[in-house]
C-alpha cells in the first residue's frame, strides 16, 4: 500500500460553492478525459534547480509511457487529492538523447544516479516489479521544467502561487548532494530502504549502466558531496579519461 504523502502548500482561495461541485460532478460523468488515461507509472525522487541547485524539493511522478524510448510525466508536490501540480517531465532512451542537437543535449539531466542509488522508488510496487521499472530507467534522460516551487516537505516555504519563470530542473549524481533532511523526512513518512534498494540494483542492473553526459554539471555547486559518484554512474568525460591512450 502507497502511504499518502500530503503538499506542504494549499493554495489561496475560496472553498468550492455547491454550484461548482455540482459541475465537476457533471463533467466526471459526461466528459473524457482521455488523454489522462495511462499515467498510471508513480515514482518519487528529489529535484534541484538547474541554476539554483540549493532549491530542492521531493518530485510525485506520474508518468505515461508511450514507447519503448519516451515517457511523459506530470510532477506534483504529493500523492493526495489536494497534492498540486507543480511541473512536466520527458524522459527518453539513451538512443534519442544521442540523436538531440548538441546544443539541446544540456537542457536533459541524466538518470542513472537516481536509479543506482537507491533514492528514486515507486512506492507500492513489489520489489520484482520496481526492479523491472528501474532497468527501464537506466541510462535514460529527462528534461524537466517546474513552474511552482510549493515548497518542501520538512517545513521549508515555498510560494502560495506559481510565480517568476519556469525552472529547468537537474538530477542529483553524488552522495551528499540532496539535502539530507529532505531524504529522512520521505523516509520517515513514506518509508523505503533506500540502501536495500542500492544494494539490489547494484546487483541486478549495474550491467546495464552506461556513462552519461550531464552527471558532472552540477558537481562544483556541492563542494561537500561525495568526490564520485557510486558505482553506475559515470560521466562521458571521465570515462574517455580512462580510456589507454595510444600512440
Amino acid at each position: 500500500m502507497t502511504r499518502k504523502r500530503p503538499s506542504p502548500l494549499q493554495p489561496p482561495g475560496a472553498a468550492k460553492t455547491l454550484k461548482r461541485r455540482a459541475l465537476e460532478f457533471g463533467a466526471t460523468v459526461l466528459q473524457s478525459d482521455t488523454p489522462l488515461h495511462g499515467f498510471d507509472i508513480y515514482v518519487v525522487g528529489f529535484h534541484c534547480a538547474r541554476y539554483e541547485p540549493s532549491m530542492q524539493m521531493e518530485a510525485h511522478h506520474f508518468c505515461k509511457q508511450v514507447n519503448a524510448d519516451f515517457l511523459q510525466c506530470m510532477i506534483f508536490d504529493g500523492n493526495t487529492t489536494e497534492a498540486n501540480l507543480i511541473g512536466i517531465e520527458y524522459i527518453i532512451s539513451e538512443r534519442l538523447f544521442l540523436d538531440l542537437p548538441g546544443d539541446e543535449k544540456p537542457r536533459w539531466h541524466p538518470h542513472n544516479y537516481e536509479v543506482f542509488s537507491g533514492e528514486l522508488v515507486a512506492p507500492g510496487l513489489p520489489e520484482v516489479a520496481e526492479r523491472e521499472l528501474m532497468s527501464l530507467l537506466v541510462n535514460s534522460y529527462g528534461k524537466t521544467w517546474h513552474l511552482w516551487h510549493t515548497g518542501r516537505h520538512d517545513g521549508q516555504p515555498g510560494d502560495s502561487l506559481p510565480v517568476g519563470e519556469a525552472m529547468l530542473m537537474w538530477s542529483f549524481n553524488r552522495d551528499g548532494e540532496v539535502d539530507e533532511r529532505l531524504r529522512q523526512n520521505r523516509m520517515m513518512h513514506m518509508g523505503s530502504d533506500v540502501n536495500h534498494k542500492r544494494r539490489d540494483r547494484q546487483e541486478h542492473l549495474l550491467y546495464l549502466a552506461h556513462p552519461q553526459h550531464g552527471v558532472n554539471t552540477l558537481r562544483n555547486a556541492f563542494p561537500d558531496a561525495a568526490p564520485a559518484p557510486p558505482p553506475g554512474v559515470y560521466d562521458v568525460a571521465d570515462a574517455a579519461d580512462d580510456v589507454p591512450q595510444t600512440s
